[in-house]
């Protein structure tokens, strides 16, 4: 089945200063990257929601998303702000998104995304819209992540590659055949992802650093964004794998996991497993299979 909709998952940007409180953590807003997003939403004229349910200061963080569209010439903005699970069965917010072009669900909590919107009429009507229409759906740091089927909740990396360091749930399902994880250089999250891989080795694990997203068309094929680089890990042909055999808390072993770094330019096809790389200044060119 052909998905017409695109997905635009973005890696996250913190501390734009010397503050720690979350509101100077907007996650990325930087003009290459949301240029991006309006430019695969229709341009200027195209209706955009911003949900920042994740967020623990949605108050502040909405208008700040607000105002860093209308740098950009947007005008029809809206502040979808979802606290309770009932806001997202509202005819109100129902019938805005029936509207919308574009859909960004900002930083936080990936989980709050989940409680509050997934399996909601609202998340039903993102989803046909996504596989029926030219709709984007945008998200950064936790409206990333929980762009995926399998999703990750939680886990920090004092634990390392242990087993069960790495909280899983169900994620709003956009994506099934990616693991998303967001902050992925600078937070250190690679015993997390590499967990996750291995607990689902079919799936792929996609670490994105800050400033960095990809543009995902058909469910199937992305393009790097941004500044930064992706983290690729394939644990499809793992030759060992010990995590059904170690008890809870015990290092893992995985070996023969395959893994990418890719950057700006750079695409990839899963169905067909493969990477692309584009040089500065030359074409596309082929990489080898995933």
């Amino acid at each position: 089945m052909s998905v017409k909709g695109t997905l635009i998952p973005i890696g996250g940007n913190e501390d734009k200063g010397i503050e720690t409180s979350e509101i100077y953590h907007l996650e990325y807003i930087t003009e290459g990257i949301l240029s991006r997003v309006v430019k695969e939403s229709g341009g200027e004229d195209a209706m955009i929601i911003i949900i920042p349910t994740a967020s623990s200061i949605p108050d502040e963080v909405g208008p700040n998303y607000i105002e860093a569209f209308s740098k950009l010439g947007c005008t029809n903005l809206h502040v979808m702000d979802i606290r309770e699970r009932e806001q997202s069965e509202s005819p109100e917010n129902l019938e805005l998104m029936k509207k919308a072009d574009c859909v960004m669900f900002s930083g936080g909590d990936q989980s709050k995304i989940t409680e509050k919107i997934g399996g909601t009429q609202l998340h039903k009507i993102m989803m046909n819209r996504y596989l029926n229409e030219a709709f984007v759906i945008a998200g950064t740091s936790a409206g990333a992540m929980c762009m995926s089927a399998e999703m990750i909740k939680g886990g920090g990396i004092k634990e390392a590659f242990t087993k069960g360091a790495t909280l899983m749930g169900e994620g709003m399902g956009f994506i099934p055949d990616l693991i998303i994880d967001s902050h992925f250089i600078r937070r250190g999250r690679f015993g997390r992802l590499a967990e996750a891989v291995s607990k689902f080795p079919k799936i792929i694990g996609i670490g994105l650093a800050e400033d960095t997203g990809l543009i995902i068309k058909d469910r199937n094929t992305f393009e790097v964004i941004g500044s930064g680089m992706v983290i690729v890990f394939n644990a499809r042909n793992a030759m060992h794998n010990n995590r059904l055999q170690v008890e809870e808390g015990a290092p893992m072993s995985l070996t023969n996991l395959k893994t990418h770094i890719l950057a700006n330019g750079d695409r990839l096809n899963i169905e067909n497993k493969r990477v692309k790389v584009s040089p500065i200044g030359l074409s596309v060119t082929d990489a080898q299979a995933l």
